[in-house]
């Protein structure tokens, strides 16, 4: 353990570790935070919560949650595929199908586990079964910003999960430029061999870069390779694009089914703590087999179902999202507001989405500045300073009002005012 104390002294010595606060409570967009090293508290705003339509204090989503707790209890104690299915499981299913436009959903406890039992399931048909050959090498094409459960899925897609040794054929794994369809097909070009099952994995939207896969030009490349899979992650797509919340699909002004009439099998992933104020994941298909194959993964089949709480909190929420599209219209004015407004004052913005990253000039450290934000204008944003290129995290929400919204922008435009002294050159 000396090696990982060294490290993280040295990680600490270099300003590299993040700035923690514990939450206490919670009023809308107004949070009383403390810092655990000096117990030092505030009431700030929030612009760093990923509860994207405002509904995790909604009280229909939480009297769904403590419902389901009086009749379920707390957990289901138990995988689905055992002593663990129950009766909400099947309706949030059903509403998930619903919504994206495909007829089967099968549910996870996370985003990390629903692509890892993916990879499982597709590279690795679950389990051996007596008279059935598997032969077919797996082709999995990424983009290189793709979400870290994409990634740590598809690093370990060559073995199937739960087993040292994996005994299928092999799985390649390439990577394609960031939302640039040209590279992922000139990849597809290079890469791709006859028999080969191809799967395309993609962020609907960008949770480091708030844009958007550019899903019509991905749909053109893959209809060349008849049978190709195409899933999208649509973590922050959910509720946030599309004129009803349904993601990339609906934002594009098309239907999964016609992806199918091109040749093309579409996935999509759903997961509940963005949009529908809960936790949880799910994966949804046209294609009924996929199913089981899900079920019996082993991240799956190695813990817990969903619990009664989350899965009737996510039920509700989403229930409230078909039945309100408005929540998602104010959701996408609120971006489009705060956008204008911190472009009028020459902030860079990346993306088109609620998320909103915003990259300082190379002088300022965005630790610095947020803390600043926080401690001398009750803002709290989230700073990302380990990346290739440093930035403030910036989420709007559908509670955000005009007046909230103002108040951050004034608030960046004095702390950058005292910070950043630029060269003026001769």
């Amino acid at each position: 353990m000396q090696t990982v104390k060294d490290y993280v002294q040295r990680w600490y010595e270099s300003g590299l570790d993040p700035d923690e606060y514990v939450c206490h409570q919670k009023q809308g967009n107004l949070v009383e935070i403390s810092e655990p090293a000096t117990g030092e508290r505030w009431t700030v705003l929030t612009f760093c919560t990923n509860d994207t339509l405002g509904l995790v204090q909604e009280a229909a989503v939480k009297q769904a949650a403590i419902d389901a707790i009086l009749q379920y209890g707390t957990s289901n104690s138990s995988c689905s595929v055992l002593s663990g299915r129950i009766e909400l499981h099947q309706q949030l299913e059903d509403e998930i199908s619903a919504f994206k436009h495909l007829p089967h959903t099968q549910l996870f406890i996370n985003a990390w586990m629903a692509m890892q039992a993916l990879m499982d399931a597709f590279c690795h048909l679950a389990i051996p079964v007596p008279g059935f050959q598997h032969n077919r090498e797996t082709l999995i094409l990424t983009d290189v910003l793709n979400h870290g459960c994409i990634v740590s899925a598809i690093v370990n897609a060559g073995t199937r999960s739960g087993r040292v040794f994996g005994h299928s054929p092999r799985v390649r794994v390439k990577a394609y430029r960031h939302c640039d369809a040209e590279d992922l097909a000139r990849k597809l070009r290079r890469y791709a061999q006859p028999d080969d099952r191809i799967m395309v994995v993609s962020d609907a939207v960008f949770s480091m870069d708030g844009d958007i896969a550019p899903l019509p030009d991905m749909l053109d490349v893959l209809q060349n390779y008849p049978g190709s899979v195409i899933m999208m992650d649509e973590a922050h797509a959910s509720g946030a694009i599309g004129a009803t919340g349904r993601g990339i699909y609906e934002h594009f002004g098309i239907l999964p089914s016609q992806a199918i009439q091109r040749g093309v099998t579409p996935l999509i992933m759903t997961t509940f703590s963005k949009f529908a104020a809960s936790a949880g994941a799910a994966i949804s298909t046209h294609v009924a087999e996929l199913i089981p194959l899900l079920n019996v993964s082993p991240t799956s089949i190695g813990t817990i179902s969903l619990p009664p709480p989350n899965t009737a909190a996510a039920l509700a929420s989403l229930r409230l999202v078909r039945k309100f599209p408005e929540r998602v219209q104010r959701l996408q004015e609120n971006t489009r507001y705060l956008r204008s407004r911190l472009a009028e004052h020459d902030f860079l913005a990346l993306g088109e989405t609620n998320v909103i990253p915003v990259i300082l000039p190379p002088e300022l450290n965005p630790k610095s500045f947020c803390r600043q934000l926080m401690q001398e204008h009750g803002l709290w944003v989230s700073p990302i300073w380990y990346i290739a290129k440093p930035r403030l995290r910036i989420t709007v929400n559908a509670l955000h009002s005009k007046e909230e919204m103002e108040r951050l922008v004034t608030g960046m435009v004095t702390v950058r005012d005292l910070l950043y002294k630029p060269t003026i050159s001769a």
